[in-house]
């Protein structure tokens, strides 16, 4: 029941390149997406194997019960009447959960088809985005930063007047002013 997913990997990789992704990249990536779509038809035909030997062997439960009650009844029945109403029972019992199983499958298939197909597109839209720049949006400037400083505190004032001329206070004598330079 393998039904591979089609994948042109040479097609993926050249729309790739279309859209401004180099080729190593896109070669990268076209494997990456071929070995996933593998794994993911692996596991459904692993899961519509399973789902077939379930199916067989409830089918086989099913007609050996059958059988089984078919025999059982066959010393009880009197007429072929009976015996052909009894089969016709059966095979109707049969035809009907026949078809169940049959629309289980269809339903179980077109879901895992669903899935696949979801999987695929979520996978390249996800590739695609990641390989593309970020660009800022446009007719938006960004206002510059203002800083906020407290002004500078005020020169501190002297309490009392400079002496005009200097006293002492160590042992060094200060140079006398030439005549000529002091006013």
């Amino acid at each position: 029941m393998s039904t591979a997913i089609p994948f042109d990997t040479l097609a993926f990789v050249k729309e790739l390149e279309g859209a401004g992704i180099p080729p190593a990249q896109a070669e990268a990536q076209a494997k990456a997406l071929a070995t996933v779509i593998r794994q993911v038809d692996a596991r459904v035909d692993d899961l519509a194997a399973r789902r077939d030997k379930q199916t067989t062997e409830r089918f086989d439960t099913l007609a050996d019960r059958n059988e089984q009650q078919v025999k059982g009844r066959l010393d009880g029945l009197a007429t072929r009447q009976e015996l052909d109403l009894r089969l016709a029972t059966v095979e109707a019992n049969l035809k009907r959960d026949i078809e169940a199983a049959k629309a289980d499958s269809i339903k179980w298939t077109a879901g895992m088809f669903a899935a696949q197909t979801a999987l695929i597109i979520g996978a390249t839209f996800a590739m695609l985005k990641t390989n593309q720049p970020n660009p800022q949006p446009t007719g938006y400037h960004t206002p510059p930063v203002q800083e906020m400083r407290l002004p500078s505190p005020p020169a501190p004032v002297l309490s009392s007047p400079v002496p005009s001329s200097p006293v002492p206070s160590s042992p060094v004598q200060p140079i006398p002013t030439p005549p000529s330079l002091s006013r």
